[in-house]
């Protein structure tokens, strides 16, 4: 039983930076594909950045330069560190897990059926 659990999401100022985290448990294979999506009510979740079981990052363009994602095996997590916040960064952001060829797809972004697990999000508020 995969539980994606995120945390962190805070209300922010604009210009300010947060970090998010999402501790993953159950996953049984060695590796993976993780993903952080963004939501506003009304619309579809947001591809925002991503992060296989090698290491290899892709961000989307719309976050590019102000959105990181990295991974610490050790513990588990995923966190995204968000600087210079925006109003418009404000949402629902959600991690989520799927087989590690999505990460291999430079495609990766429009593949946001192949993340078979989710985690229950975390509000950010700019």
């Amino acid at each position: 039983h995969v539980q994606l659990v995120e945390s962190g999401g805070e209300l922010v100022q604009p210009g300010g930076s947060l970090r998010l985290s999402c501790v993953v448990s159950g996953y049984r294979y060695s590796t993976y594909c993780m993903g952080w999506f963004r939501q506003v009510p009304g619309n579809e979740r947001e591809p925002l950045a991503s992060i296989d079981s090698d290491g290899r990052t892709s961000v989307a363009d719309s976050v590019k330069g102000r959105f990181t994602i990295s991974q610490d095996n050790a513990k588990n997590t995923v966190d995204l560190q968000m600087n210079s916040l925006k109003p418009e960064d404000s949402g629902m952001y959600y991690c989520a897990a799927a087989p590690p060829q999505v990460c291999l797809d430079s495609n990766w972004s429009s593949r946001r059926a192949d993340f078979t697990w989710w985690g229950q999000g975390t509000q950010v508020t700019v």
